[in-house]
This record gives structure tokens, sequence and C-alpha cells, in this order.
């Protein structure tokens, strides 16, 4: 595979990280009161963090293949993640 393509394909992950994050935002801020304040930025990184801590709540019901570091979340624990992190986050301050 060339770099050009490689390159390409990473980004095509990335942007569709992204577009993924922002519906689960917005899925978790829907049934969070309180976090409607939040723009597209915001919105997006809680949707990715809520997926990354959905994995790792994944991880301890079941081992993830060999190589990978996180389980896929999947779209219920992805939302659950991210009612987590929004909660930490209204929490915090």
């Amino acid at each position: 595979m060339r770099i050009g393509a490689r390159m390409g394909f990473h980004m095509l992950h990335i942007i569709w990280s992204i577009i993924v994050g922002f519906f689960i935002g917005l899925i978790a801020r829907a049934i969070m009161p309180g976090a409607e304040h939040m723009g597209f930025l915001a919105t997006s990184l809680v949707g990715i963090g809520g997926s990354i801590v959905g994995g790792l709540i994944a991880r301890i019901f079941s081992k993830p293949k060999d190589g990978q570091m996180f389980h896929p979340a999947g779209l219920i624990l992805s939302v659950v993640g991210a009612l987590i992190v929004l909660y930490v986050i209204g929490h915090m301050g």
C-alpha cells in the first residue's frame, strides 16, 4: 500500500470517528439534563471519549482480540460511556 493511500485511510478513520462521536454525544446530551450548551467540538469529544470509556467497560466483561488495546464498545456502551464522561465533567467544577 502506498504511503498516500495509507494516510487517506487514517484520515477517513479520524473523520468517521468524529462523526460517530458527534452522534453518540448528541444522544448522551439528550439523556443527561443540563448538557445542552455544548457545541460541535465538545459534543464530538464527549462521544469519542464515551466510546473509549465504553470500550474499557466492555474489556471488563470480555477480552479484546489479540493485538487490540481496546474492545469495540458498540452503540449502547458508547452512550453509557458518554454519560459517564458528561457526569464527570458536570461534577468537576
